[in-house]
C-alpha cells in the first residue's frame, strides 16, 4: 500500500536534458509530450515537449516520487503553473552550450521564484563536456545575484547516477536528515 507521494519537477530550457532525465531515472516507461519542432527551437532539437513529461519512481512498497517535466518553450508556461501545484521541489536544468546560460538561469528562477522560495531548487548543468565555460562556480555566483541559493551540479541527463544525484541533493535540501 503507498503510503507517501512525492512530485518533483524538472524544468529548464529547450534541449537542456529534462525528458532525457526522466526517462533515464523513471521506473516505467516515461510518458511524454513531444511533438515535431515547428518554430525556432527546430535548429535544436526536431522534437519539443508542449505539455509535459511524466516519469515514476517506486522507492519500496511505501514511496513513489512523481517526476514531471515542463516544456522550455515560454509559450507553454500556462502548464508551469498547473504542473508545480503539488510539487516539493524543483530541478533546474541548464545547457552549457546555449547562447547564455546565465539569462536562462534569470529567466527559469524569476519564473518559479515563489515556488523555488516555498520549496527548494537544485541545479544541474548539462553539456559542460562540449562547453566549459561557464564553469560551476559562475553558475553559484549568479545564483548568489539573483538572493537564491541552491546546490549546482554538472550532470548527464543520460546517466542515471547523474540524475539520482539531483533527487538526492534535492531531498536533502528539503530535509538535511534524510537517508538514502
Amino acid at each position: 500500500m503507498i503510503t507517501s507521494n512525492k512530485k518533483i519537477i524538472f524544468t529548464g530550457p529547450v534541449g537542456a536534458g529534462k525528458t532525457t532525465a526522466i526517462e533515464t531515472i523513471s521506473d516505467i516507461p516515461a510518458i511524454t509530450t513531444d511533438e515535431y519542432a515547428s518554430d525556432m527551437t527546430k535548429s535544436r532539437k526536431p522534437q519539443t515537449t508542449v505539455a509535459m513529461d511524466y516519469g515514476l519512481i517506486n522507492l519500496g512498497d511505501a514511496e513513489r516520487i512523481h517526476l514531471y517535466g515542463t516544456p522550455g518553450q515560454e509559450r507553454f508556461d500556462f502548464m508551469w503553473d498547473i504542473l508545480t501545484k503539488g510539487g516539493i521541489g524543483l530541478i533546474l536544468l541548464l545547457d552549457n552550450t546555449r547562447k547564455d546560460p546565465l539569462q536562462d538561469m534569470r529567466f527559469y528562477t524569476n519564473s518559479f521564484r515563489e515556488f523555488i522560495e516555498q520549496r527548494q531548487m537544485v541545479v544541474g548543468v548539462t553539456r559542460m563536456d562540449l562547453q566549459r565555460k561557464p564553469e560551476l562556480a559562475d553558475y553559484r555566483l549568479w545564483l548568489e545575484q539573483l538572493s537564491l541559493q541552491a546546490p549546482v551540479f554538472e550532470v548527464d541527463a543520460r546517466e542515471r547516477a547523474d540524475v539520482i544525484l539531483l533527487i538526492q541533493a534535492l531531498l536533502y535540501a528539503l530535509d538535511p536528515g534524510v537517508t538514502t
